[in-house]
């Protein structure tokens, strides 16, 4: 369905990113993975079936971001589609911890480390690419936004600010870009086991006595079976299903969307 596409996915190495790569190569797309973890980007891009490349790159620095997106636009002879997937779930207090600091312990910088690496990402990634996708005569962006954009989120207000300001990004750059034929989309992912949700269910476990005794993994089973309506997490795979499906012809007039593939939480939270 991508046929002989050129793609971007940051953060691509592992997780989200990972099952994102994973359907565009499978559809035939060539893909390049932009990740600050180059060892682990290379071992994913050896896997692919389609030839594949990595590159080392700090989403959160401009400079950075410029050369990765030159080289991998020089190296493919362009750029088709760019998936802004790299974020975290931590600020930058706290970098031996997973877990997300409460509120009225967050540090001013704290703050600025969630939306520099959740919201200033996709910024820089999609301001670097466009000059690429302007020259094929259009493509697909697709941001990697979060639930946590479209409902209270009280644990985590900084990362969920960024996340709203993706879904926002998102739409401005739809309306904006859509003279070059440029569309652009945000996908909400649900519940998925990551490393960020480890680090959360630690802090559920810490803070939430009927948790106490579980292990991280088995807060996270319970959190789906309380709050998801389906049922069952989502995976990785099935977010790169659906960013495949956007960065298709076959989604050709679908643009300034934002989706959630999150099992039905949103709808007992609307």
């Amino acid at each position: 369905m991508l046929g002989k596409k050129l793609a971007i996915v940051t953060g691509g190495a592992r997780g989200i990113g990972a099952g994102i790569v994973r359907a565009m190569a499978s559809q035939g797309a060539r893909v390049a993975i932009l990740d600050l973890d180059g060892a682990e980007a290379e071992k994913t891009a050896a896997s692919l079936p389609t030839p594949g490349m990595a590159v080392a790159c700090d989403a959160a620095s401009e400079a950075d971001v410029a050369r990765a997106v030159l080289a991998v636009a020089e190296r493919f002879g362009g750029l088709d589609i760019v998936v802004n997937n790299a974020g975290v779930g931590r600020g930058p207090s706290n970098p031996n911890t997973l877990e997300h600091p409460p509120s009225d312990m967050m540090s001013g910088a704290d703050w600025d480390g969630y939306l520099s690496q959740n919201l200033k990402t996709a910024f820089l990634t999609g301001k670097a690419a466009l000059p690429h996708l302007k020259a094929r005569g259009g493509g697909a962006v697709i941001n990697i936004a979060s639930i946590a954009a479209l409902v209270a989120s009280p644990g985590l207000p900084a990362y969920a600010a960024a996340k709203a300001g993706v879904v926002s990004l998102t739409k401005s750059w739809a309306l904006t870009w859509a003279p070059f034929n440029i569309r652009v989309n945000a996908i909400c992912p649900g519940y998925l086991w990551t490393r960020a949700w480890e680090g959360l269910a630690r802090r559920i476990r810490h803070t939430e006595p009927a948790f106490a005794e579980l292990e991280p993994r088995q807060v996270f089973e319970e959190m789906v079976k309380r709050r998801v309506p389906l049922g069952r997490e989502q995976t990785p795979d099935d977010i790169g299903q659906l960013a495949a499906f956007l960065a298709s012809d076959a989604a050709q007039n679908i643009t300034g969307q934002w989706m959630a593939v999150d099992g039905g939480i949103t709808l007992r939270q609307a």
